[in-house]
């Protein structure tokens, strides 16, 4: 599989979206499904390992050197607490910006592109403490429910406290 880049222009598909709605890349983590927004989305590449780190929690794979710059990858499996991915060549890594930074979060597969409206986000409910803190809400597209992820929050706590 090779990998799907997305181009720095791809915050004009905003205005594409229109001021009232927002398009996901939407993925799944067994049969959950969940999103960000597609302006944070830099590329989409199969699963090829990466070079562990010490000091890191379980959540933390490693990182790649992805031309050049290195990449943290997160599980994101293992970052909602259900526990390691064991990758399979079907298993890919979408690569985001997270502010002035690159990462890469693991999961089991890209499903498509949503334009939801903003008004459509909800809040998650309170319960698992983990999707509280790691989710910006929740959206109902078609019959599934999709997870905004907060990619600040699932990229925060990855070094282990001395």
């Amino acid at each position: 599989m090779e990998a799907l880049a997305f181009k720095d222009d791809m915050s004009s598909g905003a205005s594409v979206a229109g001021a009232n709605s927002m398009q996901l890349i939407a993925f799944s983590i067994g049969e959950q499904t969940y999103g960000v927004e597609i302006t944070t989305v830099r590329e989409i590449r199969a699963w090829n390992g990466a070079t562990p780190l010490p000091n890191t929690r379980e959540f933390v794979r490693g990182v790649i050197n992805l031309r050049g710059t290195i990449v943290p990858i997160f599980d994101l499996r293992a970052r909602f607490g259900e526990g390691v991915t064991s990758p399979t060549k079907n298993h890919v890594v979408v690569v985001m910006s997270v502010g002035e930074k690159w990462v890469g979060i693991l999961v089991d597969a890209v499903s498509d592109i949503l334009t939801v409206a903003k008004t459509d986000i909800h809040n998650v409910p309170e319960g698992n403490s983990i999707d509280t803190e790691l989710l910006n809400g929740i959206v109902t597209h078609e019959s599934r429910m999709v997870g905004l992820i907060d990619l600040h929050a699932v990229v925060s706590g990855a070094k282990m406290d001395s």
